[in-house]
């Protein structure tokens, strides 16, 4: 009998900072580390429900400001919430809406109760407080919800010490207005490159008592030298008992010394947005698939790699599809990419739990 709470997390094995998990939701139990594909407007491009399935996906991401935008979460509530929507019957995550007002739209006025912005869109105006993001991501239903933050660039120190400020603020309204007890809401540590901003940050979110914590504002322009030294200063100072998400990143290399540095959680559309444009992720490199050389190339993307893509199809008919213009292209490319990120996480976790993690990641990187 699991007498689990709906929203515990219990970990596993450590080796170093590296951390083997559960996290467990009322849709399933998640085992960490976990690369969870973007799933933007309730779908994953290209690929269906059924082949995530196949590819070992255990989490989606949707989006709220999407899905706020078109179909409305109230249609989505109405036709009985975002799992049933999409025929995604495993957990689900939902961010705040807020990354997009701050990139996607075409005019936005932030100010200390939230934000109003122009649909990319429509160009309707909309009003975002962290109240609002709340209440649309209850009635999408997924089982982690984001507070609402806001992410400042990387570089800019005036700007991030106020949307350090707004993001704390809004943190606790979030908090408030929550009222499912059927998910979890994630607290957001934000502050870009500046260590004392961090360090602020990540104790204030975790003085919130959150049921886990997102790491926001990386992978935006930043070095990897300096978004490593986030990393470890935030696996520093938030809570070991708590699962730790790392927000739009998602490259094998970036997997591989984010796990090193505490992170439990990665999603991030790159996997399918190169896809779309040709391009095959491997361990050590990324293929242009238009390129000529690959025109008669028998040979699979990965040698080594077991996805679908790779034990049926070559490099030369990919090629075709994609120089035909055929959607199949879109779909194979992503199965891969899906697969390669899937794979490498499963691939850590399992290292982990057999205290071979760094013997692992060599061979990986070598490969």
């Amino acid at each position: 009998m699991n007498t689990a709470k709906p929203f515990e997390f219990t970990l596993l094995a450590q080796e170093g900072r590296a951390r083997a998990g559960l996290l467990h939701t009322p849709h399933g139990t998640l085992e960490t580390p976990l690369f969870a594909p973007v799933g933007t407007q309730a779908t994953v491009k290209a690929v269906t429900p059924a082949q995530l399935e196949e590819l070992g996906a255990s989490l989606v991401l949707a989006n709220t400001y999407h899905l706020y935008l078109r179909p409305g979460e109230n249609l989505i509530a109405e036709m009985g919430g975002l799992h049933r929507f999409m025929n995604w019957p495993h957990p689900i995550l939902t961010d705040s809406g807020g990354f997009q007002v701050f990139s996607l739209a075409a005019s936005r006025q932030i100010d200390a109760d939230g934000a109003t912005f122009k649909s990319h869109i429509d160009g309707s105006t909309h009003r975002l407080t962290p109240e609002k993001s709340i209440a649309i991501q209850e009635a999408l239903g997924a089982d982690i919800i984001m507070a609402l933050d806001e992410c400042a660039p990387p570089y800019d120190r005036a700007y991030n010490e106020a949307a350090v400020q707004r993001t704390h603020t809004w943190a606790e309204r979030c908090l408030q207005a929550k009222t499912r007890s059927d998910q979890a809401l994630f607290g957001i540590v934000q502050g870009g490159v500046f260590s004392d901003l961090r360090q602020a940050s990540a104790e204030c979110i975790a003085a919130l008592d959150f049921p886990g914590h997102a790491i926001g504002g990386l992978s935006v322009g930043e070095t990897k030298a300096e978004m490593h030294a986030v990393l470890e200063l935030v696996d520093q100072a938030l809570p070991q008992d708590k699962p730790r998400y790392l927000m739009g990143v998602g490259t094998p290399e970036d997997i591989l010394n984010s796990v090193l540095r505490g992170v439990d959680v990665f999603d991030c559309v790159l996997p399918t947005r190169l896809a779309r444009h040709n391009a095959a992720i491997t361990p050590s490199q990324r293929l242009n698939l238009v390129n000529a050389n690959f025109a008669s190339d028998p040979a699979p993307i990965d040698e080594a790699c077991t996805c679908y893509t790779c034990t049926h199809f070559s490099r030369a008919y990919l090629r075709h599809l994609i120089l035909a213009r055929e959607m199949l292209s879109a779909t194979l490319l992503s199965i891969h990419n899906l697969h390669t990120l899937i794979h490498v996480t499963k691939a850590l976790r399992q290292a982990i739990l057999e205290n071979r993690l760094h013997p692992f990641i060599e061979a990986y990187t070598l490969a």
